[in-house]
Formats: C-alpha cells, sequence, structure tokens
C-alpha cells in the first residue's frame, strides 16, 4: 500500500509532518511502518520502498529496539515518552545519536490505532543530561548492548574463583575489566598483582613471577619473594599472556593445575591460593595452531571467557566516552569546554578507530589543547588524519577570521620567500620578532 492512501494518515496530515525537521514515523498495533516523513528517509537515507510495512526496527535499527522501546513504553506507562537518548542507524550502517519522543495514536473514538515516533539530533542536550557515574561499571564506561551483556557476565560469575581469560584488541580496555572482576569477587580486598607480561624478558620475567633465592643468577644478592607468592589469597592478572615463552608457560600451567612452584635456584616447592586472570589481544587458537602458544594452557586459562568489543563494534558509547574525556582534560587543561558539534561528533561515529578507546582518548585530549573555541570542540581542532578542514571561518568572529586571514598571508610569503623571515618582515612592514612568534603561536 501507497503510505499517501493510508488511512492512518491523510494527505494535510503528510503535508504537515513532511514540513519539519525532525523525523517522524507511525506504525500500527503489529508495530508494522505505516508513514515516514521525509526527514527521517533524509537522516536514516533509506528509500520509503525499504521500509513501508516492515516491522518498525527495519527503519531504525534502535538499541531501544533490544533494551526498551519507547512505544512498548508508552503502552506500558500510559505516558508518553520524551527526549530518550538513544541512537538509530542509517542505511551505510551508521550509528546516529538521537532523542526519541514517543505517544500513543488513537483513533476519534479513543481506540489505539498504534503509535507515533520522533527523533532529531541533538548531541548537545545528550551531553547535557549525561552523568559520568550513570555510565559506568568500576570505572568502565558503556551503554551498548555488548557492553552490557559483558557487566553481566562479570556479575554473574562474582562468586566464582574460576580462571578469566580476557580478549579484545589492543586498546579496548581489558585492564579495566580485570579491575571489575577483581571488584565484584570476594576476594576485592585481598590483594590484587598486575604483571605485564610483554614488559619483561623471560629470565626477569621467571624471577618476578616466581621469585628467587640468593645466587639463582650474578645479581640475585638476596632472596626475593615472587608475584604468586606476593598475591597469596588474592588475584594476579597477567596482562599480554601471549608473550611469554614456551618454558613459562609450562611452569605456568603447573601454578594453576595445583598451585605449586619453585622460586628460582631453589629446590623447595611452596604452595599459593592465586585467582588467575589474564588476558592477550591475539588469537590464542592462532598461536597454537603457530606451536606458539600450550593447547592445555589456552584451555586451563580459558575457564571464563571475556571478549571486550572494539570500539568500532559499540558505537553508541562514543557519545559517553566523549563527554567523559571532555571533563576529565577540561580538569587537566583547565578549559570549559562542554560538548563537541555536531560535525565533529559525526566525525567520531563514523571512524573505525583502529586504536580503540585509548585513540579516541588521545583525539580529544588533541582537541581540547587545539580548541580555539571556549565552550565546544570544532572539527577544525581534531587531529589531522580526522579533520575534513584546518579552519572554519565561517564560525569565527570578524576578529578571528582577519588574524587568520593575516596568519595564511604570512605563511604564503615564507614559502614564496625560501622561510626568509626578515624579507618577510620587510615585505609586510613589520618587526621580524613578530613573524616568530605567529610561527610560534601556529605550532601550539
Amino acid at each position: 500500500m501507497n503510505q499517501f492512501e493510508d488511512p492512518f494518515i491523510n494527505i494535510n496530515s503528510i503535508k504537515i509532518l513532511d514540513s519539519l525537521a525532525e523525523g517522524i514515523y507511525v506504525i500500527d498495533k503489529e508495530f508494522k511502518i505505516r508513514f515516514v516523513n521525509k526527514a527521517a528517509y533524509q537522516i536514516i537515507n533509506k528509500k520509503p520502498t525499504d521500509v513501508i510495512g516492515q516491522i518498525c526496527r527495519s527503519l531504525c535499527k534502535s538499541e531501544r529496539c533490544e533494551i526498551g522501546c519507547p512505544v512498548t513504553e508508552v503502552l506500558q506507562t500510559g505516558k508518553n515518552v520524551i527526549d530518550m537518548e538513544s541512537t538509530l542507524q542509517d542505511n551505510n550502517g551508521n550509528l546516529i545519536p538521537v532523542l526519541l519522543n514517543a505517544s500513543i495514536l488513537n483513533d476519534v473514538d479513543g481506540d489505539t490505532l498504534g503509535g507515533i515516533i520522533s527523533f532529531k539530533k541533538n548531541r548537545k542536550s545528550i551531553f547535557s543530561g549525561y552523568s559520568n557515574k550513570e555510565n559506568m561499571y568500576y570505572g568502565i564506561i558503556g551503554k551498548s548492548k555488548k557492553m552490557v551483556a559483558l557487566f553481566n557476565v562479570i556479575s554473574e560469575i562474582s562468586y566464582s574463583f574460576a580462571t578469566v581469560l580476557i580478549t579484545g584488541e589492543t586498546g579496548v580496555g581489558k585492564e579495566l575489566i580485570a579491575n571489575a572482576v577483581k571488584e565484584t569477587s570476594s576476594r576485592n580486598k585481598a590483594p590484587f598483582v598486575k604483571v605485564n607480561c610483554a614488559a619483561l624478558p623471560p629470565t626477569l620475567l621467571a624471577s618476578e613471577l616466581f621469585g628467587h633465592v640468593k645466587g639463582a643468577f650474578t645479581d640475585a644478592k638476596n632472596d626475593r619473594i615472587g608475584r604468586f607468592e606476593f598475591a597469596d589469597g588474592g588475584t594476579i592478572f597477567l596482562d599480554e599472556i601471549a608473550e611469554i615463552t614456551i618454558e613459562m608457560q609450562a611452569q605456568l600451567l603447573r601454578v594453576i593445575q595445583d598451585g605449586t612452584f619453585e622460586r628460582l635456584g631453589d629446590s623447595k616447592t611452596r604452595k599459593t591460593d592465586v585467582r588467575i586472570i589474564a588476558a592477550t589481544n591475539k588469537n590464542l587458537l592462532d598461536e597454537i595452531s603457530k606451536n606458539k602458544f600450550r593447547e592445555d594452557l589456552f584451555y586451563r586459562l580459558n575457564v571464563v571467557p571475556l571478549y571486550v568489543p572494539s570500539l568500532r563494534e559499540r558505537k553508541e558509547d562514543i557519545i559517553y566516552l566523549t563527554k567523559y574525556f571532555i571533563e576529565k582534560f577540561n580538569e587537566k587543561y583547565g578549559k570549559n569546554i562542554e560538548y563537541a558539534d555536531n560535525e565533529t561528533m559525526d566525525i567520531l561515529m563514523n571512524y573505525d578507530w583502529p586504536g580503540n578507546i585509548r585513540e579516541l582518548e588521545n583525539c580529544i585530549e588533541y582537541s581540547i589543547i587545539r580548541s580555539k573555541r571556549a565552550d565546544y570542540i570544532c572539527s577544525c581542532s581534531l587531529p589531522s588524519h580526522l579533520r575534513k578542514k584546518d579552519h572554519c571561518n565561517q564560525k569565527l568572529s570578524l576578529k578571528e577570521i582577519e588574524l587568520n586571514e593575516k596568519t595564511e598571508t604570512i605563511i604564503a610569503l615564507l614559502r614564496q620567500n625560501n622561510w626568509n623571515k626578515s624579507k618577510v618582515a620587510e615585505i609586510l612592514g613589520i618587526n621580524r620578532s613578530t613573524i616568530h612568534r605567529k610561527l610560534k603561536n601556529i605550532a601550539t
């Protein structure tokens, strides 16, 4: 059925709804789409033929389809939904942060026909209503479906002392996940020892993990307790576990199996009661096939597997992470930036973030440092590989535009005169020190 023939919406209503900037769609009691206005098609980049008559999730693919449909909420509570934070997905798979409104659609007799949903981009409002504490799980920021599922697993295993293997790309926050596992366990008051296995050479790693006795090697002037012994009764976190040698893996396997070990250079067997949390950014099954990792050790470690999704798999969390990092670096650098503008957020939301959260954090710190705005981050402040332009003159004051134009003139003259500052100063009728000062301002 053509949406213009639909009894839900008459021709005058269509004209009115199509004139609005907000996206609007109407669904019937079976959650099938009966009408979509022009703004909604433009925002989500879909054709009418793609969605009319389909279930509403085919239009928006919103996170709220899974964790709290706004129409369902209206039906259950009898109250309209106003400015519900969510994300929609456009035809290219890009996530769009929006504010949703929903209400019941009744006929003239008061009987329910379906629901009407409107949405708009408004990232500043999303930031204003944001609270770090509300979106944190033991220091981890995430409201996406995948992160909530991960948090649920961590909570479910809180009573257990089972070995945990955390996997995920570099920069996703595996150490934060390890912290959460420890904090939710009954051993949260006991020692928590962290070891970066990639940062220590094999000979030193053995001493660090198991300790050594005096004379075990040239510099062993005294007995030394190892990390496993120190962590007795608590938890040990072995980061980058795939980097340890096959020989060291055999010693580690023994500790996991029966809790026994020997200090380096000693024959005395010692016992320890330690919960092990390991992490790696490598695929351990691939490492096993290359004979770089023991299969028996993998299965000992992989009792409770926790996969941390990459940032490109949880892009809806970019909104909350960006706000968190803005607040963090405001405090560090004494600034009062409140949000990132729409263009900047479009760039952040549609970038793949190969360096994950660590890369996003560095990006926001860079932008805070470079931002010439008092209250928001403009796209011209982003790192060069992200920004589409170097400056945004259309948003500058007349004084700022004039200053930028003078700077561009100086740069152009310097290039023409082989960067001879004295000659350019003479051409412009200014002091050489002025040239030097402007170049210094550009660099900073």
